[in-house]
């Protein structure tokens, strides 16, 4: 599996100020623009072939810069020193972002036998209020990034009807900030299920929501939301954490989900009188509607797989 790894570099004054010189010419040369880019602290990615970049060990990278080679410290090495059998692959881009250097390599993971299927399987429903909810019980929340999303939005409208440099600046570090928040967030709660799912031997079930966006309708307050809706990072991480963990993840129809009891399996809309609540209209059975939905989403992984096995 092929993961692309983030390591940052802890260079001197000396070595900085070489990095960011070779950054300035390699930009200039691409886009004439550059020193506006530069001013406003957005220098673009400069990419380098292992001929200019080469890794001594783990902790230090050798890289040509405009003055000759430098040897840079690299902070966290990842995947790449803590996995055995990996290896890099291709390119390395040298990224500086937020007065920090990174650099982008993709490394090669070798994924663990997956095995039989497994004959139980965790499901998990994704949402905007809840993140995920899994067919134990247990809810992620989402409050926090909405909170931050919120409060984004409304910086976002004083400092576009300002429209000065500093107000622009400002706009991208807001950006990139809440970019960061809301992928920690999917990184922390794909870990946990994947983690779940491995510890109880059980395969984890996700709803296919491919087109999700252009099949539902929401009021204009919910559209930012919807819009800003991560699901298919939550997927993909969960999917190559899974696959680094040798648990197996189907996708499976997410229709009527929420709407389908679970006890006695009537399907009605009136079944969810509520956005956060299930009570079924034929046998009484109630509950979280997203636990329902993803216990009925683990069922439908269970029988998929015997279809499959058939």
């Amino acid at each position: 599996m092929l993961v692309t790894e983030l390591l940052k570099l802890s260079p001197d004054a000396g070595q900085r100020e070489a990095l960011l010189e070779t950054m300035r010419a390699c930009n200039a040369a691409a886009d004439r623009a550059a020193e506006v880019a530069f001013a406003h602290r957005a220098l673009g990615a400069v990419p380098y072939d292992p001929r200019i970049l080469t890794f001594k060990g783990h902790d230090q990278v050798s890289i040509a810069t405009l003055g000759g080679r430098i040897l840079v410290p690299v902070l966290n090495q990842g995947r790449w020193s803590a996995l055995d059998g990996t290896t890099r692959r291709g390119q390395t881009d040298l990224i500086y972002r937020d007065g920090q250097f990174y650099l982008a390599s993709v490394i090669e993971v070798p994924e663990p036998p997956a095995g039989a299927p497994p004959r139980d399987w965790l499901g998990v429903d994704l949402g905007i209020v809840n993140l995920a909810t899994d067919s134990h019980g247990t809810a992620y929340s989402g409050r926090a990034v909405r909170a931050v999303r919120f409060r984004n939005r409304t910086l976002r409208a004083r400092l576009q009807r300002k429209g000065t440099k500093s107000a622009k600046r400002l706009l991208k570090k807001r950006r990139r900030a809440e970019a960061r928040f809301a992928r920690n967030t999917n990184h922390v709660i794909s870990k946990r299920l994947v983690g779940k799912a491995k510890d109880t031997r059980t395969g984890i079930a996700l709803e296919d929501l491919g087109g999700i966006r252009e099949r539902v309708t929401v009021t204009k307050a919910q559209r930012a939301d919807l819009h800003a809706w991560s699901f298919r990072q939550l997927r993909t991480f969960v999917t190559y954490k899974a696959a680094l963990a040798g648990v197996h993840v189907r996708l499976v129809d997410p229709r009527n989900t929420s709407r389908t009891c679970p006890s006695c399996g009537h399907c009605a809309k009136r079944n969810r009188p509520h956005r956060d609540s299930f009570l079924c209209v034929a046998c009484g059975f109630a509950g979280p509607a997203d636990h329902i939905a993803a216990i009925n989403i683990g069922r439908r992984a269970v029988s998929h797989a015997a279809d499959d096995a058939a």
